[in-house]
């Protein structure tokens, strides 16, 4: 066993020890094709607690026709750190940062009102003391789960309803959002979904291939030396290793339909493959990836005026490569 995979296995150990010792909530969806852990927002004792990632829909495990598609990635688990989280999460722009003062909040959607420190400028990177973190309902069903959070703030109040289905008879997963703005100013942000990978628990190298129905461009200066991109698909030159990233930043291409938000991810090796879709146009793409996660990050805007509601979904559908697509 080489250094980096006992130091992964020790992180997934320690991570799943923290989990029993808390007893941290969770609850499990199946529709008989596919099955997923989810952990659940709690300010006490929730998994993830940390003020980058929207704490609903945090997903340790998602299995399909004998592939995994979800897991731990990172090295460290501590549950206030930006990265300490796995699965189809979200992150949402902060509200009313720059008009804040010191001391004063701001909000970030799926986190709740936060505290702003002295410093020069937002860093998504850190963490910041929650003033309040709103209120959480959580109600499941057959083969689904949904949450809703209320935030009472003047400026930022908002409802933010999301719903995670497996649909009946079918490999595919559905996540369904709505926010509606309770506050006084028009929300005006951006979401994306990081698509935290693990597919396979294989490590990221040749075989794994992300393609898109267009032609990718990307910056010359942020041509990575372990992935390549050509024509439509991201593959990688060589396997990574411990502690080492690969980042394609603003890649472009995509048109304003929402027909080009359509990402597939294979894996060659193993057969795994997944098919994402959203019913909003691709405003921004990043692609990050590490030793054993790879990530299309798609952003799409999000613009509600107060009393309005917005809405918006994203479709993962899950196959083999010998299967029919």
């Amino acid at each position: 066993m080489n250094k980096a995979t006992h130091l992964l296995i020790l992180a997934a150990m320690l991570s799943l020890q923290a989990v029993a010792q808390g007893e941290i909530p969770k609850t499990e969806i199946s529709n008989k094709i596919i099955r997923a852990t989810i952990y659940l927002p709690d300010e006490q004792s929730g998994y993830y607690r940390g003020t980058r990632f929207d704490w609903s829909g945090v997903m340790p495990e998602l299995e399909y026709n004998g592939h995994s598609y979800f897991g731990q990635w990172f090295e460290k688990y501590d549950p206030v750190l930006h990265d300490a989280i796995m699965g189809p999460v979200e992150e949402f722009g902060p509200l009313g940062y720059d008009e804040a003062d010191t001391g004063a909040v701001f909000v970030k959607i799926g986190v709740g009102a936060l505290l702003k420190p002295k410093e020069e400028r937002y860093n998504r990177f850190n963490y910041y003391r929650i003033q309040d973190p709103g209120t959480w309902k959580i109600s499941k069903k057959s083969g689904q789960v949904t949450f809703m959070q209320v935030l009472e703030h003047k400026n930022y109040g908002y409802k933010y309803k999301k719903t995670v289905k497996l649909v009946k008879g079918k490999p595919v997963m559905e996540i369904t959002h709505s926010l509606e703005n309770t506050g006084q100013k028009t929300i005006q942000t951006n979401a994306y979904n990081h698509n935290f990978f693990v597919i396979d628990g294989r490590y990221t190298g040749p075989g794994l291939k992300v393609t898109f129905p267009f032609a990718l461009k990307v910056d010359s200066t942020r041509i990575s030396k372990m992935a390549e991109v050509k024509e439509n698909a991201i593959t990688f030159k060589r396997e990574l290793v411990m502690g080492e990233t690969t980042s394609l930043g603003s890649l472009t291409g995509f048109g304003a339909d929402a027909k080009d938000y359509d990402i597939r991810i294979e894996n060659q090796i193993t057969g795994a493959g997944v098919r994402i879709t959203g019913d909003k146009p691709i405003t921004r793409l990043i692609f990050w990836a590490s030793l054993k996660v790879l990530s299309p990050e798609p952003y799409i805007n999000i613009t509600v005026e107060p009393g309005q509601e917005f809405s918006w979904k994203i479709r993962y559908e899950f196959y083999t490569l010998n299967a029919s697509r």
